[in-house]
């Protein structure tokens, strides 16, 4: 086994190596003047299972045409298998056309990771499950879930608190969250009027003196995040709190979590965490490296990826 590591995300690369005690394939991949990526891997790989870590996020063409040229240099290298390993799925929120003559490209990466010549994919929380079907190749897709709910019992021990659903369309997670801890589960009822601006109008069950954790998969500007935050401490929660997969924090996002009511946005390090990020007051991150690399581990291995999902 191989790991090899874009440029995206390197910490969460080296702890996924130290965890499988194999240290990171050697390789140059640096940008020429004109900012064309140039790979070189610096080891024999032939015959090899190879995994390529890279997220996709900001700077998301970027690291996606990087991932690309990496996973090209590997199937030229003659590696045996290819599994591009992404913790950070971009461009997941189109995933379907919202109107006449517009893209889907989530399913447009997944053809191009494909013809890259990646034969397998790891990723984390897809934004929905159903882009797993938009690859021609298998595709191990776990969840932040087990983690969150780690982290939740350590920190809520001797406490009840309320999973609360940002919007309908995140009730199945949010179920799933308090099905695990055996609790109680409220809904945001908002209405969106544009891309990027939600209005929260009503809280779907009873929130007063609870410590309410709102659960999601991305956040991104973070205005949902906070108008909800908002709209639960109104309707009386004690304590208001998040837990969130993907930490994407565009603009302004962390200057707005940071001067809102949320007592704690917890998120993980599938996205490298920018250095504002680890300055916030209410903001944590947890890592999600043994969950990938226990993955790596059985795919390398041929054993079963499912018992990751409990």
């Amino acid at each position: 086994m191989k790991l090899l590591a874009g440029n995206s995300n390197l910490p969460l690369a080296e702890a996924m190596a130290a965890y499988l005690h194999t240290p990171l394939t050697k390789a140059h991949i640096r940008r020429f003047n004109d900012m064309e990526i140039f790979v070189e891997v610096l080891e024999n790989i032939r015959g090899e299972d190879v995994f390529f870590i890279q997220s996709t996020a900001y700077p998301a063409n970027d690291n996606i045409m990087e991932m690309l040229i990496c996973l090209d240099a590997l199937k030229r290298s003659s590696a045996r298998r290819v599994t591009a390993v992404i913790p950070y799925y971009g461009y997941a929120r189109q995933d379907r056309k919202p109107g006449p003559r517009t893209p889907i490209s989530a399913k447009l990466v997944a053809d191009l990771v494909s013809a890259a010549g990646a034969d397998r994919v790891l990723t984390l929380d897809l934004h929905a499950g159903q882009i797993q079907g938009f690859f021609d190749i298998p595709v191990d897709h776990l969840y932040a879930t087990p983690v969150l709910v780690r982290d939740i019992q350590e920190h809520y021990q001797g406490k009840d608190p309320m999973i609360v659903s940002p919007d309908v369309g995140g009730v199945v997670r949010a179920r799933n969250f308090a099905k695990r801890l055996e609790t109680d589960l409220a809904i945001v009822d908002k209405r969106r009027e544009k891309a990027g601006v939600s209005e929260v109008m009503n809280i779907i069950g009873s929130v007063e003196g609870r410590d309410c954790i709102l659960v999601d998969d991305i956040v991104d500007s973070g205005g949902t995040l906070c108008n909800a935050a908002e709209a639960l401490k109104k309707e009386g929660a004690r304590s208001v709190s998040a837990y969130i997969t993907h930490g994407v924090l565009s603009g302004k996002a962390v200057e707005r979590i940071t001067a809102s009511v949320l007592d704690e946005l917890v998120i993980t390090d599938s996205i490298g965490v920018r250095p504002e990020v680890v300055g916030a007051r209410n903001i944590r991150v947890v890592t999600i490296a043994p969950l990938l690399a226990e993955a790596i581990k059985r795919i390398s291995d041929e054993t079963s990826v499912s018992s990751l999902f409990d």
